[in-house]
């Protein structure tokens, strides 16, 4: 035994040692490869709401500072400093894409969306659209990628304007963003109607 008592991380601690660990921009979570100290209370829910002992994390900026160290091993959500590794419980992905702005057109169009704790991205190479449809329902579910295994939910309003214009080529309804055209689904599958 080390001698040092084991202590379980609070929202606290993790808040406190991820901003001093921390210079501005995103943490180096892919460098940071701390023991495992148990899972913590706290959930991501479908909708992009961050929990803790059931309760709403009402402060934003907090929030903002736990989704920046969030990571992902083997379908597992952590968050991580440099001292400690928690698991949390995200109930679909860990980011919602809750806007969009689009410039250009055609395949020189760009589609760059924000999340709800305002991180950008435009869907491109590093950041691919894709749609999975529930096995039960069929109902499509749209995501981008965000960053190191972590996607964006594409909320329903966002997604709704993303049909609107998406276009038919070689086959397929997709989208256009950074010279990618991203496969939404067969185009005998369209209700044109």
């Amino acid at each position: 035994m080390s001698g040092q008592k084991a202590v379980t991380p609070t929202p606290e601690t993790l808040a406190t040692r991820t901003k001093a660990a921390t210079k501005g921009g995103l943490p180096p979570v892919h460098l940071w490869n701390p023991p495992f100290c148990g899972d913590l209370d706290m959930r991501i829910a479908r909708d992009g709401t961050w929990y803790y002992l059931g309760t709403p994390i009402g402060r934003f900026e907090l929030v903002k500072l736990f989704s920046s160290i969030l990571k992902t091993e083997d379908d597992r959500f952590f968050l991580v400093t440099p001292a400690e590794k928690v698991g949390i419980t995200v109930d679909d992905a860990p980011f919602v894409a809750v806007d969009f702005d689009v410039t250009g057109e055609g395949a020189a169009q760009r589609l760059t969306f924000v999340t709800q704790v305002g991180d950008k991205m435009t869907a491109g190479p590093d950041h691919r659209i894709r749609l999975e449809h529930d096995p039960e329902t069929g109902e499509p579910t749209p995501y981008i990628h965000v960053r190191a295994g972590l996607d964006a939910l594409i909320d329903r309003k966002s997604f709704y304007r993303l049909v609107e214009i998406g276009e038919v080529r070689q086959g397929w309804f997709g989208l256009w963003s950074d010279g990618e055209f991203f496969r939404i689904l067969p185009a005998e599958q369209l209700d044109l109607a």
